[in-house]
C-alpha cells in the first residue's frame, strides 16, 4: 500500500473514499468543506443531519455519494472531539479509523483530510501515516487461507500535507519496527524460540548493518550469569544472550542501553500456571524483547547521528524438566548477589538482573527496560497502560513525554523502599518475591539491586502487549507496544 501525502485540493481530489476529520459542536461545514458539499450535492450536510453527527471522538459516518459526476464513491465522517483537546495521537487514532473505513467500503483509494496538529505538518503527516499502517495491520501467517479475501486499499493520499513525504518515509520505517515485534509476540512459542529471537536479531544486524554479539550458555557461564541460567536449567532449548549494537558514524552525544524481557514461553516452572491462568497465552513473555528488536530495526534505518543504542535480552523458556529450578533454589547473579527462588513463575525478574548487570558494565548514560513482568500491575493500571518504575525524575519526564507523543500509555509507580524488605531472606541476600501486597513495586524494587549508579527505568508492559478486542489503532492480538516509544524516547 502506498502512502502519499499531497496538496490537491479537497474539492478536486478524486478517488473511492474520502474520509474528513470534524470537532465536536463544530460540524457546520464552511470554506472548502462547504465548496466540497456543493460540489457533492449537499450529501455530506444530509449525512451529518441524518447520522446526527456530533463529532465526538472516535465516531464515524458514511455514506454513498449517489450523483454519476461525482469525484469520489464514499464520504466517511470521523469524530475528533474538541478542538482544544487535540492531541497528536487523536489524529494518528482518527486515521486508522479512516483506513479502516475505507477498507470496510472496499475502496481501493482513499483521500484522508485532517487538520494539522499544532502547525507542525511533518510531525501531522507522521502521525497518520503511523495510524493508517497500524490500522489496516492484519496478521494471516498461520491461516491456511486467509478470511479476507475482498479488495484491499491501494493507495491513501494524506490531504494538505505535500512536501512531507521524509516524514511518511519516518512513519514507515518506526512502523516496520512495530510491525516486527507484532508479529514476534503473536507468533506461538512452537515457531518463535530463543534461537529464532537470536536468528532474527542476527537478521537485522545483517540487513541494517547493526553489530550483533550471540552470547551462548557456556558465555554467560563464563560472566557468572547464574540468574538468567538458573531459569534457562529447564528447557531443552538452549538460552541465547542477545546484544545488538547501534553506533553513529560520528562520535554519540549519548549511550543508551535498553533491555527487553525474553520468555519465549513461561509455563511458571515447577510453580506451574494452572488452567484460568492465561498459560496458553504465555507466547507473549516475551513482548519485551520483541519491542526492542523492532526499535533496532526502527533506529537501524532512521540512523540518529548522535547516540550509541544498545539492544539486550537475555533470552529463554520457562520449562519443567529433571534439570529445572527447584523452589528454594539459591542463585548467584553476574553482580556477585545471591537469590533465594521463592516462585520459580517469578522467572523474568531472574533474567532481567544479569541483563542490568550487563547493561550497565557498557558505560551507558541511562538504561531503559520492558517487561511482561506482573500481574499486579494490570490490576493496578488494566490492559492499556504501562507502569513506570524509576528513582530518576529527569528519565521519568523524559519517557512520560515520549509516551505522551507515541499515544502509548504509561504511569508513573511509587518506588517505596520499605517495600523491600518483604523481599529479605534468611539465607541469601534476597528472594524473588514478596507478599501479595505492592507485586509490581516489589517486583521493580527487586530489579533496583542490579543496577548501581546509572540512570534507569523499569516499563511493566505486562497489559498493553496484548489485545482481546479493537483500541484505537490496534486489532486484537500483539501491540507492538514499546517500539514508537523508546524510538521516541532515543531520538529526543
Amino acid at each position: 500500500m502506498e502512502i502519499r501525502p499531497i496538496n490537491t485540493p479537497i474539492s478536486e481530489w478524486t478517488g473511492d473514499g474520502l474520509a474528513i476529520g470534524l470537532f465536536e459542536d463544530a460540524v457546520d461545514l464552511t470554506g472548502e468543506l462547504a465548496e466540497l458539499d456543493t460540489k457533492l450535492a449537499g450529501n455530506l450536510k444530509e449525512l451529518i443531519a441524518e447520522e446526527e453527527f456530533k463529532g465526538k471522538t472516535g465516531s464515524s459516518a458514511v455514506t454513498r455519494i449517489a450523483t454519476n459526476n461525482s469525484l469520489v464513491r464514499k464520504v466517511m465522517l470521523v469524530g475528533l472531539g474538541k478542538a482544544e483537546a487535540l492531541k497528536l495521537d487523536t489524529l494518528r487514532r482518527a486515521a486508522a479509523t479512516a483506513a479502516r473505513l475505507a477498507k470496510k467500503q472496499k475502496c481501493k483509494t482513499a483521500g484522508i483530510f485532517l487538520p494539522i496538529w499544532n502547525h507542525a505538518p511533518a510531525q501531522t503527516a507522521q502521525a497518520l501515516a503511523e495510524g493508517v499502517q497500524l490500522g489496516l495491520y492484519q496478521d494471516h501467517r498461520f491461516k491456511s487461507e486467509p478470511e479476507d479475501k475482498g479488495p484491499q486499499v491501494e493507495r491513501i493520499d494524506l490531504l494538505g500535507l505535500g512536501g512531507q513525504e521524509a516524514a511518511v518515509n519516518r512513519a514507515n520505517q518506526i512502523i516496520s519496527g512495530v510491525t516486527l515485534a507484532r508479529q514476534l509476540v503473536a507468533a506461538p512459542a512452537n515457531e518463535v524460540t530463543p534461537i529464532t529471537m537470536a536468528e532474527t536479531a542476527m537478521a537485522i544486524a545483517s540487513e541494517h548493518k547493526l553489530q550483533v554479539e550471540i552470547l551462548e550458555q557456556e558465555d554467560c557461564e563464563k560472566l557468572g550469569m547464574g540468574a538468567f541460567l538458573g531459569v534457562a536449567k529447564g528447557s531443552d532449548l538452549p538460552p541465547k544472550f542477545i546484544h545488538l549494537t547501534y553506533k553513529p558514524e560520528g562520535t554519540p552525544k549519548r549511550k543508551l542501553a535498553v533491555i527487553g524481557k525474553g520468555l519465549t514461553f513461561d509455563s511458571g516452572g515447577l510453580n506451574i500456571k494452572v488452567a484460568g491462568s492465561g498459560i496458553e497465552n504465555m507466547k507473549i513473555d516475551m513482548g519485551g524483547a520483541a519491542a526492542i528488536l523492532g526499535a533496532a530495526k526502527a533506529i537501524a534505518q532512521l540512523q540518529p547521528e548522535d547516540v550509541e543504542v544498545h539492544f539486550i535480552s537475555a533470552v529463554t523458556e520457562n520449562m519443567i524438566s529433571g534439570h529445572a529450578m527447584h523452589p528454594g533454589d539459591i542463585l548467584k547473579a553476574s553482580n556477585g548477589k545471591t537469590i533465594e527462588v521463592n516462585n520459580t513463575d517469578a522467572e523474568g525478574r531472574l533474567t532481567l538482573a544479569d541483563a542490568l548487570v550487563f547493561a550497565e558494565k557498557l558505560g551507558v548514560d541511562a538504561i531503559v527496560d520492558l517487561a511482561t513482568l506482573t500481574g499486579a500491575c494490570v490490576i493496578a493500571l488494566g490492559d492499556d497502560i504501562a507502569g513506570l518504575f524509576t528513582p530518576d525524575d529527569t528519565l521519568a519526564q523524559q519517557l512520560e513525554a515520549a509516551a505522551e507523543s507515541t499515544g502509548e500509555k504509561i504511569w508513573r509507580m511509587p518506588m517505596e523502599e520499605k517495600y523491600f524488605e518483604g523481599l529479605k531472606s534468611n539465607i541469601a541476600d534476597m528472594k524473588n518475591t514478596g507478599p501479595r501486597a505492592a507485586g509490581s513495586i516489589t517486583a521493580a524494587l527487586f530489579l533496583k539491586q542490579f543496577v548501581k549508579d546509572t540512570p534507569w527505568a523499569h516499563l511493566d508492559i505486562a497489559g498493553p502487549v496484548w489485545t482481546e478486542k479493537e483500541n484505537g489503532y490496534n486489532g486484537s492480538g500483539a501491540t507492538g507496544f514499546g517500539v514508537r516509544l523508546l524510538v521516541n524516547w532515543i531520538l529526543s
